[in-house]
């Protein structure tokens, strides 16, 4: 099965090895036909601090590391 990958972006890095990723989905409401949008937050596991507020970054889903954390950060967003 493959490893889902999101992207979001860095929300707090306050921890170390670990940040916080707001990820956003939109999809259309199948009644109202509304787009919508909404956010959830992951913890990932960043190894070396790399990642600084503000950042865009790309994560992938990985064995669990901690009671909290089950995603690890792939590499910087291209834009």
């Amino acid at each position: 099965m493959p490893k889902r990958i999101l992207q979001g972006v860095v929300t707090s890095d306050k921890n170390d090895q670990t940040i916080t990723v707001l990820v956003e989905r939109r999809f259309t409401h199948p009644v109202l036909k509304k787009t919508i949008r909404k956010t959830k937050k992951y913890r990932a596991h960043d190894e070396g601090n790399a990642f600084k507020v503000g950042d865009a970054v790309r994560i992938q889903e990985c064995a669990p590391k901690s009671k909290t954390k089950r995603w690890e950060v792939l590499s910087p967003q291209a834009e």
